[in-house]
């Protein structure tokens, strides 16, 4: 993420409106009174996906479609699959912080026209699946643990292809070991620590409270946030990667995926215009470079 002004975050991701401005209230009354109450506060917004879960799920999937629930810590997992080609290569496909599976429906079913089987995750607290707040660290530890479930049903993961927050989780399972023949990055973050003082700086918190919110969280997680950074992972991933970053994306800039994409050994950058963030899951041109590179 290239240095940006809260005026610039916000449309990105907080949206403008009374819910931001009563957040702000609230967390600046709890720093003069209560430190540790804006600390715990603060990690409990920075934890809770936005916009909420149910506003996401849409309609039902289609009879094409296997939905399973595989518990998971204090949440669960939803996982689509398809129950043509079981012994095809999976993809394993997984959304972005605040999103959803379904978003990654027009790459599966191209995937699925070429030879690989799509499974696609809810991750906790996000569409169909349990929970009400999650993290990075508990992104990276769902996809770990949904591969290793694959593996053990007898499938191959030929392909791992995730979106922002996910992308991040994913570069961090693969730079563990992760057995998957391809990664795909779609507009990754390269810092999650630097995205705490864009937090911050939208909630106007004081410095003390964003070190206590990261802090807490790399306690409780048992991780430091300076682990899940391009530069950390980058050397440690071994597998075929290519990044997908659009020029103008207001959520993780370009700078973000070119992290990636200098550092991974091999990795293929490509850079797309006037897609932002999120429209990039559904370009036809988009899909169609995955789907090659993914053969």
């Amino acid at each position: 993420m290239s240095t940006r002004t809260a005026a610039n975050v916000t449309p990105g991701y907080y949206q403008p409106g009374i819910g931001l401005r009563l957040f702000r209230l609230a967390l600046g009354t709890a720093q003069k009174l209560w430190p540790a109450l804006a600390v715990r506060a603060a990690v409990r917004l920075f934890c809770t996906p936005l916009p909420p879960k149910w506003l996401q799920r849409g309609p039902a999937w289609g009879p094409e479609w296997k939905v399973a629930h595989w518990r998971f810590e204090d949440a669960n997992l939803t996982v689509y699959s398809q129950a043509s080609a079981p012994d095809a290569p999976v993809a394993l496909l997984v959304h972005g912080w605040g999103g959803h599976a379904r978003q990654l429906l027009p790459l599966a079913q191209a995937l699925a026209q070429h030879g690989l089987r799509p499974v696609l995750l809810d991750l906790p607290a996000h569409g169909r699946s349990a929970g009400a707040s999650s993290n990075l660290p508990q992104f990276a530890r769902a996809i770990e643990y949904a591969t290793s479930r694959l593996q053990h049903e007898g499938h191959t993961i030929g392909l791992l292809a995730a979106h922002s927050l996910g992308a991040n989780a994913a570069a961090y399972a693969a730079s563990r070991g992760l057995a998957v023949g391809k990664l795909v990055l779609l507009a990754p973050p390269a810092s999650p620590r630097r995205y705490t003082h864009y937090f911050a700086e939208v909630f106007r918190l004081a410095e003390a409270t964003r070190a206590g919110l990261q802090r807490r969280i790399e306690e409780r997680e048992g991780v430091l946030m300076k682990s899940f950074e391009a530069a950390a992972v980058a050397g440690r991933i071994h597998v075929p990667t290519l990044v997908v970053h659009d020029r103008g994306d207001q959520v993780n800039a370009f700078a973000d995926g070119q992290a990636y994409a200098h550092a991974i050994g091999g990795a293929q950058l490509l850079a797309t215009e006037g897609l932002g963030h999120r429209k990039m899951l559904k370009d036809a041109g988009v899909i169609g470079k995955v789907v090659l590179f993914a053969r």
